[in-house]
């Protein structure tokens, strides 16, 4: 009888043994799943003719992202933000041309233009595959992604714009007199005197204006877009964009009529003390679309590098209300 209590209480013991292993085995596999759907791949993909580098995280079969930097940095704006949104999210952060890794070409082999960059980011989207996708906009990816949304609005699944202007109230007159003195005469002087713009004072200036807590802005960030920025042709190439940016002024009207047609959800995270676009380019939003969300937060253009948890707890719950 003792042999039998013994004989059942080994096989009880190796049942249990089997399962917590089993339990384990699982919660190790799904802790690795979700690490690796976590974790960010660097890639490069052909689009315009360009190689085009990008980051990419999150499982692909989820709903997308896909975040639009702006002047003068790259993808690397998004190193924060990215891990927050793939646990749930694909997400998807290329260069734009001129910017970062993607290539550069020579300026009379490519014409830089915000035209021309959202035709390049119409060419990576499509050689990608990206069917629906909400898009996060800042600087300079706000024209360029209006221009997408405007080419394809039946892609855009929801909008969120960090500091990206789509509104003339939005314009700073400190921030952008020199360079719209440029746009009405282009003039070697007028150019000149935008190169001011390309220093490291004036891309510290664009980092820390407006920026209570100055230990919050990871130095590595600007001393990166300082080194792009420092590289051949490309104050020239900037200059280029400063001057064609009159062109996405021109564009407001049509931007503001997508937003009153389409209604797309809109979440506007803004630095409150941007020097370049300020608060009422954000309100303006909720002029033209009842769908569109306006949050503030106390700190400058480069609302991530100080901000990057709130901003992102707040982009999930913006999320989970879009369409799949």
């Amino acid at each position: 009888m003792k042999k039998i209590k013994l004989v059942f209480a080994l096989g009880a013991a190796a049942l249990l043994f089997n399962h917590n292993m089993k339990a384990q085995t699982k919660t190790t596999f799904n802790n690795r799943t979700a690490s690796a759907a976590g974790s960010i791949h660097y890639r490069t993909v052909k689009a315009n003719g360009l190689n085009v580098f990008y980051r990419e995280a999150g499982p692909k079969d989820a709903p997308t992202i896909l975040l639009l930097h702006g002047y003068p940095t790259s993808s690397h704006m998004f190193r924060d933000l990215i891990p927050l949104l793939s646990g749930k999210y694909h997400v998807v952060a290329p260069d734009l041309p001129g910017f970062g890794y993607t290539e550069t070409p020579d300026r009379t082999q490519f014409n830089y233009t915000f035209d021309n960059l959202a035709k390049t980011m119409q060419a990576f989207v499509d050689e990608l595959g990206l069917k629906r996708f909400a898009i996060y906009v800042f600087d300079y990816g706000a024209p360029t992604g209006f221009r997408l949304a405007l080419a394809n609005p039946e892609k855009i699944t929801g909008i969120i714009s960090q500091n990206g202007n789509a509104y003339v109230e939005g314009l700073s007159s400190g921030g952008w007199n020199l360079i719209q003195r440029y746009w009405e005469h282009d003039t070697r002087e007028n150019r000149d005197a935008l190169r001011t713009f390309f220093t490291t004072e004036g891309t510290r200036f664009q980092y820390f204006t407006g920026v209570s807590d100055s230990t919050l802005i990871a130095p590595e960030a600007y001393t990166m877009d300082q080194h792009f920025l420092d590289r051949p042709q490309s104050a020239e190439i900037q200059l280029d964009l400063f001057k064609d940016y009159k062109t996405n002024v021109a564009l407001y009207p049509k931007f503001q009529a997508y937003f009153r047609t389409y209604k797309p959800k809109l979440l506007a995270v803004w630095g409150n003390k941007d020097p370049f676009f300020l608060p009422p380019g954000a309100e303006a939003y909720k002029r033209d679309n009842p769908n569109a969300i306006v949050k503030f937060y106390d700190t400058g253009h480069f609302a991530l590098e100080t901000h990057v948890q709130e901003i992102g707890i707040d982009i999930l719950k913006f999320m989970a209300t879009l369409p799949g």
